[in-house]
This record gives structure tokens, sequence and C-alpha cells, in this order.
């Protein structure tokens, strides 16, 4: 073979390796589930209309109720949740509520993501179906609003008793070690994706023990990367344990510790502005359809109507 030859044969072998590498690449690029369009516009409206649950919602639903001396203090404490929330679940609290953790798993997060580390653009969040995706900033945002809502919640149970200064130190705490605990233990775990995976291969073991003992292995590890509470068999789908539920226990023993307010039997304590309730109830009607829709993590066309459809008649009735 001349060198003519040889050269020529050397760049067709290069030529056909850099093609098969690049068939390569593009197999696993299109076996990655990558984000809907469709999917990540719902979840970016459900994280507006829950923070619109919030401010102004909530904010007005309870300003509304107290006297007009103390209209302002309500309406400070309800903003200020959102904002030191909102810091603190960058911080820290998305991490805790959302991470695999250590050997406290079961109960709170691990530091893996602190400060958003390694949340990138092009980072995805598994929904509740397999190989669908969202970016996990989408997915950040709408818990985000979920862990605002939360403590604000609680500021009704305790409205006109207690001073700025004291929730201003009780919502950072609350959230830290109240909130993202329970969050992560309801709502943790490793995804469909890692169970779907190893059902497979148990499927395929077919008759073979060792390789069936294998997958099953993989199985159960899959299944106890989870939360205590979702390990136990517990379903939340729109926070009706960790923000509901977590929420008015909180509000109740606030309550009983703090006591009633001065005055309270002897003189009148008439809301000042049931107009301003009445708003606050509405952006709250229009607000929830963000809060158990989205729930769904995705604009799943059979699921997203029904929930939608279901909201709307139980607000209804909860107005009548």
């Amino acid at each position: 073979m001349d060198r003519y030859c040889f050269r020529r044969s050397l760049w067709a072998t290069a030529g056909g390796v850099g093609a098969l590498t690049l068939m390569s690449l593009a197999a696993l690029a299109a076996d990655a589930p990558t984000p809907n369009k469709g999917d990540t516009s719902w979840m970016l409206i459900s994280s507006a209309l829950v923070l619109l649950m919030t401010v102004p919602g909530l904010a007005l639903f309870y300003g509304g109720l107290v006297r007009s001396k103390n209209m302002l203090s309500v309406l400070m404490q309800v903003f200020y949740s959102v904002c030191v929330v909102s810091v603190i679940w960058v911080l820290y609290g998305y991490s805790l509520a959302f991470t695999e953790g250590t050997s406290f798993n079961a109960l709170i997060g691990g530091t893996s993501k602190l400060f958003l580390k390694g949340v990138t653009p092009d980072s995805t969040v598994e929904t509740f179906t397999h190989g669908v995706v969202i970016p996990e900033y989408a997915f950040i945002a709408f818990q985000m609003t979920f862990a605002c809502i939360t403590p604000a919640l609680i500021v009704g149970a305790f409205a006109e008793r207690m001073k700025f200064s004291a929730v201003a130190l009780f919502i950072p705490l609350w959230v830290t070690f109240v909130y993202f605990p329970i969050a992560h233990m309801v709502w943790y775990w490793a995804g469909p994706d890692a169970i779907v995976a190893a059902t497979k291969l148990i499927a395929a073991a077919g008759a073979d023990e060792a390789k069936k003992a294998v997958a099953a292995a993989k199985l159960a590890e899959a299944q106890a990367n989870a939360g205590m509470l979702f390990g136990w068999g517990a379903i939340d789908f729109a926070g009706g344990t960790v923000v509901h539920i977590n929420a008015g226990i909180a509000g109740l023993v606030g309550a009983l510790i703090i006591g009633k307010r001065v005055g309270y039997g002897r003189e009148a304590m008439t809301p000042h502005a049931l107009t301003l309730t009445m708003i606050g109830a509405a952006l709250l009607w229009v607000g929830w359809f963000g809060f158990n829709a989205g729930s769904a993590l995705e604009a799943n066309g059979t699921l997203i109507p029904l929930v939608l459809f279901a909201s709307w008649r139980s607000k209804g009735a909860d107005c009548l």
C-alpha cells in the first residue's frame, strides 16, 4: 500500500469512529428526558398563583378581620414571612427538604444543595410520571411558595397579640425546625425512574434468582430512599399534612400559649374592613388552582382538569 492509499484509509477510519461517537452521544441525549414547555409554563404559572395567595391574598384576608389599629401589623407579618422564607429557602431550606440526607435521611435532608449548589438551568427534577421532568428551578420556585405561605397561615392564630419582633424570630426558627423536616418526611422520595428501573430489572431477571435478588435489592434501596412518613405510606398531594395540619397545630399551640387578646369579652373587637377580607378570600380562591393543580408538577391532560374542577366545586361549597 502506497502512502496515499494509507492516508486515505486512516482518514476513513477516523471519520467512521467519529461518526459512531456522535451517533452514540445523540442516542444518549435522546434517551435523557427533557422538560416540556407546557409543563414548565404551567409550573411557573402555578408558582405565581400560590404567591398571589399569600401576598396580597392572605394579607388582605387577615388584615380585614382585625381592628384598624392592627391592620399594618398583620400586613407586615405576612409580607415578612414571604420575604424571609424566600431567602432561607435558597440558603438551606431546599436542600434540607428535597435532597438525600445521611444517617438521618428519614427525618431531614442533606446539605448537598446549600445555596442551590449544583443547580443549573439544565438540571431537572422528576415528576410523578416516569420519564417526565421539569426544570429544577421551576420546582424550587413552586415549593418555595408553599414554604412561604405555611408560616403566614399561622399569623392569623395570634393576630393582634404578638409583637413584630417576636414574629420575626419565630418564623425562621419554625420553618427550620418544623416545616423543612416535615416536608422532607412527607414529600421526599427517590422518584419514579429509580423504582421503575428496578422493577424492570426484576421482570427481566426471569427465573435467574441471583439477578432477581440483585434487582430486588435495588428496588428496596430506591424505596428506602424516602422520608419517614412517605415510607409509612403517607399520601399528601397538595399540602394537607405539610401545610395545613402543620400550620394548624402550630397556630393552636401558639394561641394557647399566648392566650386571649387584651380586653377580649369586655370590648368590641369587630373586623374593620370585611371588604378587604372578601377580596383576600377571592384571591385565595384563584390561587388554589395553582396550589392544588400545580402539585401534579406537570400539565397532565387528565389530572389537571379534574383537580381544577374539584377545587372550584369545593371552594363554592366552602363559601356556602
